[in-house]
């Protein structure tokens, strides 16, 4: 169509231009109408319609406009600000405006993808266009600020994720500090025997990573440490960790492991953690032979000395040359200033108890995949010899899928690792015992690269797949066995099947400390509990905080290959913002106007980023521009009215609600 041109004037000369987004805008909004209304308007000297405003051409069109045109504000109503208020900002200011003279209207978002009605989204869409040419005109020339970034990194979680990232970031020269809060780096992987589809064994290829974050001279390792507390914003984070004793020198410690022969305590009932209690262990010990750092550790609640103090001590005689224990050691604190953080605090195992009819706890034979794995582990407690309680091995073993995942009752969505860690697991069985295995699934999700062919493999080995979910769980009659009650949809009838061992496929859960976390690093949670990234496809590892970054599942469940792929992209992100050397800061902030302000500190505890403090000497509050995310809740709290808000002052506000209502 024509160019739009008018003599409208109001001391500002406004460019409106209407996107067709091919036809995301244009198949539900006459765009020609509204660019011919938005000529229109007061103030506006130019309008448009153009297919794909976000391109190079269109946005040329606006550059070469101000220039000719001599406009002095730009509005543009096209997709949402999410994806280009930057592109069209930036438009405005190579073509010589300062760049928060434009203002954005979300006609996809908010009138073409909700309506169905042309005339009446035309309609609306006049009303949107009215009301931006309304407060354009107020905005105020506002200049972004710059804040330098510490060149230092926190990760927070040693799995593999962590470690990936620590290494990632420490091979490019940064200073990482690694953050773990169990006694050694690994996380669930350490547990595993093999990893799918490979079958590589997982130590082999997890263990040379561990070493290199210990002997890496960027990285230094906290095991035994929680983050206690966050301060500060991008690129200035003051970090406290909290140390938990060790009872351990670690500097005099060399891990020759003798304490742990000479206690006393040999027939500790100490349930052991990493062998998901399927054994025992000492009061001082290691929690498996790979562990990183490779120091032993005391634990308080078992040992006698800190229970009675009648101990004989023999740990400590055993360690006379170095006199590496110390059972004085207290929890203390380290404060750290760090530019960047990447959240890889991993996930938690379905509990299978909640689920009662499949026996798990009842039923000495019921176990978790990661029970399993630690009995098909070389050193796990029994050497990788898969038996049943009373040391038999098994005929027959039942693998139940979902667990815990694609369940109303408990999760909804799918764990995504499940079917192919049962897969694995059938094959160790397999390999192992020779028994007979019986994978009872809802649907095999095999999408990966080599997915399918390890199903195939599996297949071909004997396994019996059964599609259909287990009903029911209970003992065999006159037998030691178990039975599984499943409907064979394929075969269209109900199966009672006896086993001897029945493995339960558990899924993956968000932390259960996830609401903690997120509230120490000002982040948020999916309603599935696991921390929001900002946007699920093109920012999947950053949060809402800048500077916070997530790796691995403590975003969601995911397998190794896509942690390893996630931490390696929070690891650039993180090293993309350091190497920037400082980052702008949206000037889009509240300020206060003291001389209105009565210092009744309302404002101060509103604040969701701590922005606010109290200046005692003037009375008055004072807002951090740096911490301020310009999210205007102390704006509307504030019962003085003192608190203005960069781009949303009252005048932009009451006249584009005017606009809204199409006043006059």
């Amino acid at each position: 169509m024509p160019d739009l041109i008018s003599g409208n004037g109001c001391g500002v000369r406004i460019g409106v231009y209407v996107c067709h987004c091919g036809t995301n805008i244009a198949g539900t909004i006459d765009v020609h109408a509204l660019a011919e209304f938005a000529a229109t308007l007061p103030g506006v000297v130019l309008a448009r319609d153009y297919k794909y405003m976000c391109s190079d051409p269109g946005q040329e069109l606006i550059k070469k406009d101000i220039a000719e045109q001599q406009l002095t504000r730009i509005v543009v109503a096209a997709c949402s600000p999410c994806l280009h208020e930057k592109t069209f900002r930036h438009a405005t200011e190579e073509g010589g405006l300062n760049p928060f003279f434009f203002h954005m209207v979300n006609l996809r978002e908010h009138d073409s993808w909700v309506h169905t009605d042309k005339v009446a989204a035309t309609e609306k869409g006049k009303d949107l266009v009215r009301a931006a040419v309304r407060r354009v005109k107020h905005h105020k020339p506002l200049e972004r600020r710059q804040v330098s970034i510490n060149p230092d990194a926190l990760i927070v979680g040693g799995g593999i994720a962590g470690i990936h990232a620590a290494l990632t970031m420490a091979n490019a020269g940064k200073h990482v500090y690694l953050v773990e809060r169990e006694p050694t780096i690994g996380g669930h992987m350490a547990q595993f025997d093999k990893t799918f589809p490979t079958l590589d064994c997982a130590a082999c290829i997890l263990t040379p990573k561990m070493t290199a974050v210990k002997t890496h001279p960027n990285i230094t390792l906290w095991t035994l440490s929680e983050v206690d507390k966050v301060e500060g914003y991008v690129g200035n984070y003051k970090v406290s960790v909290k140390r938990k004793p060790r009872y351990i020198r670690e500097d005099v410690c060399v891990g020759c492991l003798e304490c742990i022969e000479a206690c006393v305590y040999k027939q500790a009932k100490v349930l052991d953690e990493f062998n998901m209690g399927l054994g025992t262990r000492r009061p001082i010990y290691i929690p498996f032979p790979q562990a990183v750092p490779q120091l032993v550790l005391i634990d308080p609640e078992s040992c006698i000395e800190f229970k009675s103090g009648t101990c004989k001590k023999t740990c400590v005689e055993a360690c006379a040359e170095r006199q590496a224990i110390d059972f004085k050691q207290q929890e203390r604190f380290e404060e750290i200033d760090v530019g960047t953080i990447i959240l890889a605090t991993g996930f938690d195992v379905f509990d299978a108890g909640r689920i009662p009819y499949y026996g798990y706890g009842i039923y000495p034979n019921v176990y978790t995949a990661l029970e399993l794995e630690r009995l098909v582990n070389a050193s796990g407690p029994t050497a990788g010899e898969v038996l049943l309680r009373d040391g038999t091995k098994p005929k027959s073993v039942g693998i139940i899928h979902c667990v815990g995942s694609r369940d109303e009752n408990t999760n909804k969505y799918c764990s995504r690792v499940c079917c192919m860690y049962s897969l694995k697991l059938a094959h160790l069985i397999k390999e192992k015992t020779d028994a007979e295995v019986y994978n009872c699934y809802i649907d095999i999700r095999a999408p990966g690269k080599g997915f399918e062919e390890f199903y195939n493999r599996v297949s071909e080995e004997g396994t019996h797949f059964i599609r259909g979910k287990v009903a029911d769980v209970f003992p065999t009659e006159g037998t030691n066995q178990l039975t599984m009650r499943v409907e064979d949809t394929l075969m269209s009838m109900v199966r009672q099947i006896p086993v001897d061992m029945v493995v339960l496929a558990v899924g993956l859960e968000a932390q259960p400390d996830a609401q903690d976390v997120r509230r120490r690093f000002n982040i948020s949670c999916s309603t599935e509990g696991f921390f929001l990234e900002r946007h699920p496809k093109l920012a999947p590892v950053s949060t809402f905080t800048d500077g916070v970054f997530l790796a691995g599942c403590c975003q969601g469940p995911k397998d190794i290959p896509d942690t390893v792929a996630q931490a390696g992209a929070a690891a650039a992100e993180a090293l993309a913002l350091i190497d920037a050397g400082a980052v702008e800061l949206e000037p889009n902030t509240a300020f206060i106007e003291e001389e209105f302000c009565s210092g009744c500190k309302t404002c101060i505890p509103m604040c969701p980023y701590s922005a606010i403090s109290f200046v005692a000497e003037k009375k008055k509050a004072a807002i951090n521009e740096v911490l301020c995310k310009g999210c205007g809740t102390c704006v509307a709290a504030c019962p003085s009215g003192s608190i203005v808000q960069n781009l949303f002052e009252d005048v932009e506000v009451f006249d584009e609600i005017e606009g809204v209502l199409a006043y006059a």
